[in-house]
């Protein structure tokens, strides 16, 4: 999977929008206003970094190198996944961005999910 189709991926998500707000360098993606996914532009090599729960973000560090502390964000919840690593499958890392996504919408303040119509 490269940038582009994680960008695509994220944004097919229910309510996902997009922006730049730390200029050129990065863009994020939201729902209701809360991150689920970061791409940082200027990475020497491609990435994304998205939230998961605390455990299995360790888990994965442990089992695969392409999966990273998250530069710059919460270590603890953060994982940056390294896109140019061939062993790690397209649907691996669908499923890391959506799983980010209904981490951060779970969260989202009930008045939030009633404007989204999410349950």
């Amino acid at each position: 999977m490269n940038i582009e189709e994680a960008r695509l991926y994220a944004l097919s998500l229910p309510f996902a929008t997009e922006d730049m707000p730390f200029g050129d360098d990065w863009v994020v993606f939201r729902i209701g206003g809360k991150v689920f996914m970061f791409i940082p532009l200027s990475a020497t090599e491609p990435r994304i970094a998205v939230k998961m729960p605390p455990e299995y973000g360790m888990e994965l560090r442990e089992r695969y190198s392409a999966v990273q502390p998250a530069w710059h964000m919460n270590k603890k919840h953060w994982n940056d996944i390294y896109l140019t690593h061939n062993y790690l499958t397209d649907k691996q890392i669908k499923s890391w961005i959506k799983q980010s996504y209904a981490i951060v919408s779970d969260k989202l303040p009930r008045r939030v999910k009633a404007e989204l119509k999410i349950k």
